[in-house]
């Protein structure tokens, strides 16, 4: 738990305004800064099931002490180098580091947590927010002296994390499997993994939630511009807070009840409709005619913030301990690694679809489309959950079965 918050701190304390230094204090070139925080987002998306892999063959230990080490050579460099091939190496070794034990950090909380999974996943989520809320609050004070500081601290942080990880985490945690076994092959686990189909199916249903939760950071953003102008930016700074705030104040107490009163599925398929609806307020606000009132388009951005908060925070935890329950307790880290990819993949098409959506629905003066398309991402994604809640492919598959079916695939 400390961990996760320690690095969204550090995190979060850099990444916002790590474009603004590179092209303002380095006058990079638009497409120069684009590429630096592309590569970022590439090798971390790209290489979750690398991570992942490595986590199940080597222990949980290995791969975050190395993602901890990784970036604390990734934080320095970015505050002190300014030549572009030094900053895509740096921003490179970041995004890896991420992949490397984002994974493990996940795969370690449900091996400790054994039937306290939920519990444990709804706990993690709130010091993972407060982290993302303290982060950019902490950065901002660091960068009124300089941004060379903020990158300092951010991998002073990491390096206290490494030595933290290296002393509290015992070292077989996650070695060779759950199931006793000797370590497979890296082809026999990704096979095992690609084989799992309820799994696979599973991980595809719910890419929608999460193109649905990075609009806080694009479709939400836009929308302040449009309706709010000049004041958009501030307004935007006020919904990661109001976003941040939401899981941190409410997640222990959405999972409880959520708990209390829903199947796992049930609180899926809810919280994810939930999600959706979140953007339906904004399909009645006009962005930009000049006739909305700054009260109604705040309230109607408010109103989308809070319930995509809300909806992620009871999607959460039963998403993190479906994910477990369809591994079969077995490559937990490979399947994170894997979902994760998936997921990432997702959100960079999905975000190609919202862009373009809503540049032909602001040259036809329909951004209500935007709006409706969200909030059926958000039904199908529910429809999707519940089809597989139905059909029985959500259900735990037996340890025994899984091992026999691992077995098999190995002989072809």
């Amino acid at each position: 738990m400390v961990n996760q918050f320690a690095i969204n701190l550090a995190f979060y304390m850099l990444m916002p305004y790590l474009a603004a230094h590179l092209s303002g204090d380095l006058a990079l070139a638009a497409w120069a800064v684009g590429l630096v925080l592309g590569v970022r987002n590439l090798s971390q998306q790209g290489m979750f099931l690398i991570g992942g892999t490595l986590a199940d063959r080597y222990g949980y230990k290995a791969p975050i002490l190395a993602g901890c080490v990784l970036r604390t050579a990734g934080f320095a460099l970015l505050g002190w180098v300014d030549a572009l091939p030094a900053l895509i190496v740096a921003s490179a070794a970041t995004g890896f580091a991420g992949a490397l034990f984002n994974p493990a950090v996940r795969a370690c909380i449900a091996t400790a947590a054994g039937d306290r999974r939920v519990a444990a996943f709804a706990t993690f989520n709130v010091y993972y927010q407060a982290g993302m809320l303290l982060g950019p609050l902490a950065g901002l004070a660091l960068l009124a002296a300089d941004f060379r500081l903020v990158c300092t601290v951010a991998a002073a942080i990491f390096a206290g994390l490494t030595v933290l990880q290296w002393r509290a985490l015992p070292v077989a945690t996650g070695r060779g499997g759950t199931d006793g076994r000797q370590r497979e092959g890296v082809l026999a686990q990704w096979r095992t993994v690609v084989a799992n189909r309820p799994f696979l199916l599973f991980s595809v249903a719910m890419i929608g939630s999460y193109v649905l939760t990075f609009q806080v950071y694009l479709a939400l953003p836009l929308a302040a511009g449009a309706a709010l102008g000049d004041a958009g930016t501030k307004a935007t700074s006020a919904l990661f807070v109001v976003s941040a705030a939401v899981a941190v104040l409410g997640q222990l107490r959405l999972t409880g009840w959520a708990r209390s009163r829903w199947t796992a599925s049930q609180a899926l398929v809810r919280g994810l409709a939930a999600m959706g609806l979140g953007f339906l307020p904004l399909a009645a606000v006009p962005m930009g005619g000049g006739t909305v009132t700054t009260v109604g388009a705040l309230a109607a951005l408010a109103v989308a913030v809070v319930l995509l908060a809300a909806g992620g925070a009871v999607v959460y935890p039963f998403e993190m301990d479906t994910v477990v329950s369809l591994s079969g307790e077995r490559l937990v880290a490979t399947h994170y690694g894997l979902y994760n990819t998936v997921s990432g993949l997702g959100i960079t098409l999905g975000n190609l679809g919202v862009g373009a959506l809503w540049d032909f629905a602001l040259r036809q003066d329909a951004l209500w489309l935007v709006w409706l398309a969200l909030t059926a991402t958000g039904a199908a994604c529910a429809g999707a959950v519940l089809a597989l809640s139905r059909s029985g492919r959500l259900a735990a598959p037996d340890l025994c079965e899984a091992v026999a079916n691992t077995a098999m695939t190995r002989r072809f």
